[in-house]
């Protein structure tokens, strides 16, 4: 190699090392953004959340922030360092203790190899940022601008593009002809598919993925399996009351009602008395713009259910059917055996409108802006909880596990 090479390769490692230096540094702190997503309830929003689409803290709460119970961000760190590693292994084998690691021939060609794969992934992982999450993360963004420049960097060109791939594959596969080396790499896979199974299982890392599997079953439900009929849900002389408010034009409210429903069944010592809030202009003085249209209208019907003792058998129908309309909403009720006229009449009635006024008005007084939200002993928890949540959340408060 001649002293052009040497130098032109010298600066290849500067570059590089700078390179996976702020790769290193960017992953940390993507790092903090997903502890602080995901583990820190009283954390301030990010530097990088600056809107509804330019948002790194709602990409780091989604599933997709992770692979195999690993934060992408740590998976991420591992490989700026690994890099780095193998930029210094010609070094680091000449120290005795450490002559194994002669079993990297081509430390070059395996960063190119690792970059351009790096970036591959970095692109699919973009593509279901904007089409499916529908959020970018800018600091995502920029690792993977740092994986094609390393990539780039790496490559022998005059070999090809292609060269790094061929020779980190030759070089594997002559060294798992070594006895010691191949049991080495056996040894290591299993401790690492070991390590990834328990994230996985565990769900250590990656507690946005445990709500998610919990909830997803829910979301599935066609009907209501759980036991929801007359006017009272739970124990009716229970000495614990839990508030729930809802909108019927709520898609997670739905999910939540089948969740609470369940916890009725399964626990005791408690009921649970539905409020009104929903998020349409026509009922709801305290909207600025249109939202959940026809959303008031179906607050009536639930409210004017009670006259016939039906309310929690209605409020599943019209969780799941969502009827558009008046006449709709009366022909689920003339299948449930209502009493049409009466329901039609009580649902318009000004005793209606005033009982679902006044649910509007706690539910502001409590500073409840959306839906859905429990309220327990006066505490407020919006937004859907996961079953193994809520249940710890009411036994908290006072209920317990019913006999069998």
């Amino acid at each position: 190699m001649d002293e052009k090479e040497v130098r032109g390769l010298f600066l290849k490692r500067i570059a590089i090392v700078f390179l996976a230096l702020v790769g290193i540094l960017t992953t940390i702190k993507l790092a903090f953004i997903y502890y602080d997503a995901n583990f820190n309830p009283y954390a301030l929003p990010s530097f990088c959340s600056i809107n509804q689409y330019v948002d790194c803290d709602g990409v780091a709460q989604t599933t997709h922030s992770q692979f195999l119970g690993i934060p992408l961000a740590y998976w991420g760190m591992f490989l700026y360092f690994f890099i780095i590693f193998l930029l210094f292994v010609d070094k680091l084998k000449e120290i005795k203790l450490l002559g194994f690691l002669k079993v990297f021939k081509s430390p070059m060609a395996y960063i190119s190899a690792l970059g351009y794969i790096s970036f591959a992934i970095s692109m699919i992982l973009a593509g279901v940022s904007i089409f499916e999450i529908k959020k970018v993360c800018l600091l995502c963004l920029f690792t993977y601008a740092l994986n094609f420049l390393i990539a780039v960097i790496a490559t022998d060109f005059e070999a090809g593009m292609l060269d790094g791939f061929k020779t980190s594959f030759k070089d594997f596969i002559e060294a798992l002809k070594i006895k010691k080396y191949l049991i080495s790499f056996i040894t290591l896979a299993l401790i690492g598919g070991g390590v990834l199974a328990y994230t996985s299982l565990s769900y250590c890392f990656t507690p946005q993925v445990k709500r998610h599997n919990s909830i997803k079953p829910y979301i599935d439900m066609k009907k209501n399996p759980f036991k929801t009929t007359g006017n009272i849900l739970g124990d009716p002389n229970g000495k614990l009351t839990v508030y729930i408010y809802t909108d019927y034009r709520c898609p997670i409210c739905k999910t939540y009602n089948l969740i609470t429903s369940r916890a009725a069944e399964e626990l005791g010592g408690f009921k649970i008395v539905h409020k009104n809030y929903p998020l349409d202009m026509d009922c709801n003085k305290y909207l600025a713009q249109p939202f959940h249209v026809g959303a008031c209208m179906l607050a009536k019907y639930s409210i004017a259910a009670e006259n016939q003792g039906k309310f929690w058998d209605l409020n599943s129908e019209l969780f799941e059917k969502q009827p558009k309309d008046e006449d709709a909403v009366l022909k689920i009720a003339k299948s449930m055996g209502f009493d049409t006229i009466k329901l039609q009449k009580d649902a318009n009635s000004e005793k209606t409108s005033e009982e679902l006024s006044n649910d509007i008005d706690s539910a502001a007084a409590l500073k409840i802006d959306g839906t859905p939200t429990i309220v327990i002993n006066g505490k407020t928890y919006m937004g859907i909880k996961p079953y193994y949540e809520l249940k710890e959340i009411l036994i908290e408060a006072g209920a317990h596990e019913r006999k069998n």
